[in-house]
């Protein structure tokens, strides 16, 4: 939020004229153009010519469309493929380059690695796309932590707060939910994976969305993995 989608709209003129030529910006181009002429009858929507020629000045005028679409969907707060698939890689050019990293929190690291050599299972469960969580995790500020996960899973698998999602996660890794612990920071999550017969907690950080009165006493709450003790071997 304060990171990744301000470097969208900061960079994407700049991204465009960089990368115009290449293929897979034109593809990308081509997706937003399309999703443009879907959304031609709401309100402010931005349309997107073609180029008829190769004029400097004209590309200027497609890119200027462009660059409008782009930050009318964003104010918007769309998720259309179009936009997410330009956004992915704008994001994955930027943590090769270094200009963004994924930040996290110290203590994370740590218990993870203290979990897994106690034999237990991580994975990711995301919003984000599975190739934007392997971004993140790949170029973080703890250097390359991918290793650390099993798996990733993204809404393909279904929405956060729909509990028949988490039942699909449990079958894919072959795992009853009743053996699983998902740390979230949104209570609609949380009540979707309670209702699916999974163990929540609810993770308090800088920057999260506060609870209710209700949320705080009824969940289990943390603000540092270090909280977090493994269950006993007997």
């Amino acid at each position: 939020q304060d990171t990744l989608f301000p470097y969208i709209k900061d960079n994407v003129r700049e991204y465009l004229r960089a990368h115009w030529e290449e293929e897979e910006c034109q593809q990308d181009i081509g997706l937003l153009r399309k999703q443009a002429q879907e959304d031609s009858s709401l309100d402010g929507a931005v349309p997107i010519p073609l180029e008829s020629g190769s004029g400097e000045e004209e590309l200027e005028k497609v890119i200027q469309a462009v660059v409008d679409n782009v930050l009318w969907q964003m104010s918007l707060d769309r998720k259309t493929t179009a936009l997410k698939q330009l956004q992915g890689h704008m994001w994955r050019a930027a943590y090769a380059t270094g200009h963004v990293k994924g930040e996290i929190f110290k203590d994370v690291v740590p218990a993870i690695r203290k979990w897994r050599e106690a034999g237990m299972k991580v994975y990711v469960y995301s919003s984000g796309s599975v190739e934007a969580q392997k971004l993140l995790f790949g170029y973080s500020t703890e250097g390359d932590i991918l290793e650390l996960f099993d798996g990733h899973f993204d809404t393909k698998i279904g929405a956060k707060v729909e509990s028949e999602s988490y039942r699909r996660i449990a079958a894919s890794i072959g795992c009853a939910t009743n053996n699983i612990l998902f740390l979230t920071d949104v209570p609609r999550e949380a009540n979707a994976a309670e209702e699916a017969d999974t163990h929540v907690a609810v993770v308090i950080r800088p920057g999260n969305a506060g609870l209710t009165d209700d949320e705080k006493s009824y969940y289990s709450l943390i603000s540092s993995f270090a909280e977090l003790f493994l269950p006993s071997s007997t």
